[in-house]
């Protein structure tokens, strides 16, 4: 069975299906902070999503990063490894891309077992 959670017409937040959990690309709201604290907001809500879908960080399976500027990195990465579980990091991909709007610094999307 597929479950969509926080449909808006144009695509849902999160979608259960066949024991996994999808989130969209999640982004922080809040825009006026630095590359690590929009990560740190990225990160919670992200933790909560998967709690939503009675998953868990260290269910995680798969996840995209796009970093507004990829020299951000660094940054983003440390906020990244003081959440990561050690033992359970997933596969990963980080690109620089464009995103959305100018203020968005990092967008997260994951893919976790439930």
């Amino acid at each position: 069975m597929i479950k969509n959670y926080e449909s808006n017409g144009r695509f849902s937040r999160l979608v259960t299906a066949g024991g996994f959990a999808f989130l969209s690309g999640v982004t922080a709201r809040n825009r006026d902070a630095g590359i690590a604290a929009q990560t740190e907001n990225v990160l919670a809500q992200i933790d909560a999503y998967l709690e939503k879908a009675a998953s868990h960080k260290d269910k995680m399976v798969s996840v995209n990063i796009w970093l507004k500027d990829i020299a951000d990195i660094g940054a983003m990465n440390e906020v990244w490894m003081a959440w990561i579980t050690p033992g359970h990091e997933p596969a990963r991909a980080t690109v620089e891309s464009r995103l959305a709007t100018p203020d968005l610094l990092v967008e997260i999307m994951v893919q976790a077992m439930i």
